[in-house]
This record gives C-alpha cells, sequence and structure tokens, in this order.
C-alpha cells in the first residue's frame, strides 16, 4: 500500500493485481461503541450517490451507518454537518461532475469550517482523483474506497477529533463482508449485491481497478437477504454484480448463477431482476430458469458495447456481434415476451466510419426496447487510454447523435405494442415530477406514469396503457 504519512493511498497496480486466493467472508467487522453511536446526535448528513446500482447499494449501507451513529438524512446541503459523496469512475464526465458540485459547495465550508466534506467510492480508488484532491480541494476532509466503506464511523470519527484530512484507500483484490447495515431508499424493492468485482479487464473499463477481482458472496447470507426484504414488506428484489453470471465460479460452483437464481425464486418474492450479464458468461440454463419461474422478470440487460468484431477484440469483450445476435435470438424464441437493454460506446480508439456503421446494423437487428449509449473516455491506466487513433469529441458527438435517433426509434416503436394494453406495475410512489401522477416499472421493465383512484404505493397493480412515449408509458390503474 501507498502511505503519506498516516494516509493510505489508491496504487493503482496494486488493483489490477490477481491471485488464486479467494477471501472468506467476514463477519463482525462493523462494529459501534458508545462514542461512534452518539457521534451524529443532533446532528444532519447528506448523501448525493452517482453511477450505477452497485453505487446505490453502497449508498444505502452508508445511511445505513450514519442513522446507526445518530444522524438524520437531509436533502438539503446547507443543512448537513457531514456531505458524502459516493461516486462513479465509469466516465470522465462523472469525475467531473462531481468536482463541480463539490465547488459549488464550497461556500458551505467557509460558513461553517466543522463541516465535515467526504468522497467516497470508484473515483476514490483513482491515483490521479486523490491527487487532485490533495492539490486543489482542500475542502475535502475523509477520502475512503470501496474496499473500507466498514470503516466509515471510526474515519470519521478521527477526522471529527483530530480537525485533519484523512484518507484511507485500501487497493487489493477485495474482500466479502457481511453484516454490514442497509438503509434502503426504497420499501417495495431492494437491491442485494450476489458479488463484488471483474476479473475481465476490458481494455476501457476502470471497474476491475476500482472494485476489486470478481468474489461471490455465500448463496445462504444472499438468501437470508432476500428473505429479510420480503418479510420487511419488498416486493422486488434486484440481483447485483458486475458480471453477474460469473457468480459461484471462484467457490468451485459449476453453475452458481443459475442455481442462485433458483434459489432466489423459490423464496417466493414477487418480482426478480439481475444486472449486469455478460454475453461470454451467459447460460442455457439461466434461460431455462427464466422460463420456468414466473417470478423472474421477463427483461434484460445485456451489454454489447459495439456492433464491430474489430472494435469488439480491442476492447477484450471476449464475443463476436454475431455470437451476441446467436444469444439474443436464443432468448427472444425461449421468452417471447422478453424486453432488452444494453451498453453502447461511440468513438472508441481507432473506430472506422464501417465500424461505427456495424453498431447501427446490430442496433437495428436487435431493435433494443432502450440503451445507455456514451462516448467513450479515456480511463487513466487502462489499455484503451494509450492505444493510437483516438477520435476527436465533434465526431464522437456526431456518432453518438447519430446512434441515439436510431435507439429513439426503436424503442418508441417497441413501445407501440402496449397501448391499450394492461400491463402489472410495481407502484414506486408518486411521480417526481407531477404529485398527481404514480411511477413504477412493468414485468417488462418498461417505466409506467399512472393515475390511480387509490393509494397504490407498493402494491402490484394493473394498468391500462393509454398513450406511448419513447421510453416511457402512460395509463391508468384499474
Amino acid at each position: 500500500m501507498k502511505k503519506r504519512n498516516d494516509d493510505i493511498l489508491p496504487d493503482h497496480k496494486a488493483e489490477a493485481h490477481r491471485t488464486k486466493e479467494m477471501p472468506a467472508p467476514e463477519y463482525g467487522l462493523f462494529a459501534m461503541n458508545d462514542a461512534l453511536a452518539s457521534l451524529g446526535r443532533g446532528k444532519k448528513y447528506y448523501l448525493r450517490t452517482y453511477g450505477c446500482q452497485a453505487n446505490v447499494r453502497d449508498g444505502e449501507t452508508i445511511a445505513g451507518m450514519m442513522e446507526i451513529m445518530g444522524y438524520a438524512n437531509t436533502e438539503h446541503p446547507e443543512e448537513a454537518d457531514v456531505l458524502i459523496f459516493n461516486t462513479c469512475a465509469i466516465r470522465k464526465a462523472a469525475e467531473e461532475h462531481v468536482f463541480g458540485e463539490i465547488g459549488m459547495l464550497k461556500g458551505l465550508k467557509e460558513t461553517k469550517p466543522e463541516r465535515i466534506f467526504c468522497l467516497c467510492g470508484c473515483m476514490a480508488q483513482e491515483e490521479s482523483v486523490v491527487s487532485l484532491i490533495q492539490q486543489k480541494y482542500p475542502q475535502i476532509d475523509l477520502v475512503f474506497g470501496t474496499h473500507n466503506l466498514y470503516r466509515l464511523p471510526d474515519l470519521l470519527q478521527e477526522v471529527i477529533q483530530t480537525k485533519k484530512r484523512k484518507i484511507e484507500v485500501y487497493s487489493e483484490e477485495g474482500r466479502v463482508i457481511e453484516d454490514l447495515p442497509v438503509h434502503r431508499s426504497q420499501s417495495c424493492k431492494g437491491f442485494v449485491d450476489i458479488m463484488y468485482g471483474c476479473n475481465k479487464f476490458c481494455t476501457y473499463c476502470i471497474v476491475p481497478y476500482t472494485r476489486g477481482k470478481e468474489r461471490s458472496r455465500r448463496m445462504e447470507d444472499i438468501l437470508r437477504e432476500v428473505e429479510k426484504l420480503k418479510e420487511n414488506g419488498g416486493r422486488e428484489v434486484i440481483l447485483l454484480g458486475q458480471n453477474v453470471n460469473a457468480y459461484g465460479k471462484d467457490l468451485g460452483m459449476e453453475d452458481g448463477f443459475t442455481d442462485l437464481l433458483i434459489a432466489v425464486a423459490e423464496t417466493g418474492i414477487d418480482r426478480i431482476r439481475f444486472y449486469s450479464s455478460s454475453p461470454r458468461d451467459y447460460q442455457e440454463s439461466t434461460i431455462q430458469a427464466m422460463q420456468d419461474h414466473p417470478n423472474i422478470m421477463p427483461a434484460l440487460h445485456l451489454p454489447v458495447q459495439s456492433g464491430s468484431d474489430s472494435v469488439l477484440k480491442r476492447m477484450a469483450r471476449g464475443y463476436t456481434a454475431e455470437e451476441y445476435k446467436q444469444l439474443f435470438d436464443r432468448l427472444k424464441k425461449r421468452i417471447p415476451s422478453i424486453t432488452f437493454t444494453t451498453d453502447l460506446i461511440v468513438g472508441f480508439p481507432g473506430e472506422t466510419e464501417e465500424e461505427f456503421l456495424a453498431t447501427l446494423d446490430l442496433v437495428d437487428y436487435c431493435q433494443f426496447d432502450m440503451a445507455y449509449s456514451f462516448m467513450y473516455s479515456p480511463r487513466e491506466g487502462t489499455p484503451a487510454a494509450r492505444m493510437d487513433g483516438q477520435i476527436s469529441t465533434a465526431e464522437k458527438k456526431k456518432r453518438l447523435a447519430e446512434l441515439n435517433a436510431h435507439l429513439t426509434h426503436w424503442a418508441k416503436e417497441k413501445n407501440q405494442k402496449y397501448a391499450g394494453q394492461t400491463v402489472k406495475v410495481l407502484c414506486e410512489g408518486r411521480s417526481k415530477k407531477n404529485a398527481d401522477v404514480y411511477s413504477g416499472y412493468s414485468e417488462e421493465n418498461k417505466l409506467v406514469n399512472f393515475t390511480s383512484d387509490k393509494e397504490c404505493e407498493g402494491e402490484i397493480v394493473d394498468v391500462k396503457i393509454t398513450d406511448v412515449k419513447s421510453f416511457s408509458l402512460d395509463g391508468h390503474a384499474l
């Protein structure tokens, strides 16, 4: 570990290291003495989470720890005694957004110097980010990484007592730490981590460095969390992992993810989803499990990234466009109602016009229900950032606009079939844009905004669709 004074700094080389030794699950690491349990009495915390579902789940653990310490949550940063920025590092724009927000809130520190600013999550695992914090962001008091989340209470207490900045970022393959508290952001559904980290090392991706190697939780610990979620009124569970269908490989399980999926289905929870799947690890047995168990939702996020074989090879994705299409077709044939979302990158280093057009061809073939589309963003320390043929921002923007036009066309086209139909929606509550409208997701993972004559938050309701948009449906509860 890199050290400077009492700080522990991120080490990119150490983050990339992999051994065959797998960590045993650790229980009881999170402990709360009397001093920590009263640390936040009469105080408030503000938590801002960026990025993927894994970050959202980490944010729920952070909220759980803060509230055990006596802190009350506030959505207004000016009211907070502790501000926590739970960050994402997948793209440069995400980092700039975080620093922009921290910069805008700098005045809060000046008006109340004892206010604590914390930065955690994936950005904290990057050497360049921590170096920039040391040089330009004196308002940030505490930096900790993805591997020592459980240390937050002790680190916060140290910063408050010493009034000195603390940086503690573990650069390791990762551990499996159980028994951490959670304050779920929604009562009707919950995220459950089934594994952490990634061993794929796609050439553009920072995640294997920031999240460590693939390591699975024990099935009994996962099922215990699902059962507790269900007991507390949860209707839907979302199983999370950087690569969920690699679950159990490190535990010596031959078909671990399918076995787990079936076991979760047998708990009787109403709905099951999972993110994200790698096309190269998808098993026929998983397709069969989705067919056999109606509480496994017919919706799949299956990242493809590009439709060009040569780009996929430079990305080190481990499959061809044709292999992706074959998997797509098998799933469609076996589960006709299934919907697909995906991830796509334009402007990867060296991407020619012909290679970009291959991506458009794949989009037109698959006709995705929705996609997360991005311009390629160089991540320091990844192989792609050192590749020749970096594409200009102007060209990337042009290609992204063209790609999005195709995606929007197919999204609306796919939604047309729902007009006049009735879908089952798990109501998550009132719409953020209109308090007279409820919002939730159908079994096919379609966002549905609807009116209802009665309170229905947390319920699965039949909604008749009256209007169709590109990325949402409107309707009325029957």
